[in-house]
C-alpha cells in the first residue's frame, strides 16, 4: 500500500537508501549492522518515523520524537529530525505530507510545541519549512556536534 505511514521493521534498507540524500550520509557497506539501532528506534515509544512510499520504497521521511516534560503543565514537546525526500519525488507534496503526519501526532499527544533544526541555507529549503508552518522568529537554535568515537 502506498501513502504516508509509520515505518516498520522491514523498512530499514529502504530508509538507509533514502538517508543517502541527507548530506554526507553514504549507504552503509553492511546495512544489517544498523539493525540493532533500528530495532531500538522502533521499540522506543517516543520515536516515530514517518514515511511516504511510492513504487514500493520509501521516498520521503521524517522522524518525530515526543518528549515527556515537567514544564508547561506536564505537556510534552516534539522534535523533528531527518527530513528528506528523494530528488525525483520533490515538489509533489510528499515532504509536506510526512511533516503534517508528524505534526498531527504531536497535536494528538498534547505537545505544546514542535521544533525542527535544519543545516540547510538554501532558500528553497527554508521556504519549504516556513510553508509547513515552522517559524524562524520564535526561538534561537544552537547546536553542538561531537566527533565520531
Amino acid at each position: 500500500m502506498e501513502g504516508i505511514r509509520e515505518a516498520k521493521e522491514a523498512d530499514l534498507e529502504s530508509l538507509l537508501e533514502l538517508y543517502t540524500y541527507l548530506g554526507e550520509n553514504p549507504f552503509p557497506a553492511d546495512p544489517e549492522s544498523f539493525r540493532p539501532v533500528w530495532e531500538k528506534l522502533l521499540q522506543n515509544p517516543i520515536c516515530h518515523v514517518f514515511l511516504a512510499e511510492r513504487d514500493g520504497r520509501a521516498v520521503s521521511s521524517c522522524t518525530l520524537l515526543v518528549v515527556p516534560n515537567l514544564t508547561h503543565g506536564g505537556r510534552p514537546y516534539a522534535l523533528v529530525e531527518n527530513v528528506v525526500t528523494r530528488p525525483e519525488y520533490r515538489r509533489q507534496g510528499l515532504g509536506s505530507a510526512v511533516l503534517n503526519a508528524a505534526r498531527d501526532l504531536a497535536v494528538r499527544e498534547g505537545c505544546y510545541k514542535i521544533m525542527l533544526l535544519t543545516g540547510s541555507k538554501r532558500q528553497s529549503t527554508l521556504d519549504f519549512y516556513r510553508r509547513a508552518g515552522y517559524r524562524d522568529d520564535l526561538k534561537t537554535g544552537f547546536c553542538q556536534t561531537f566527533p565520531e568515537k
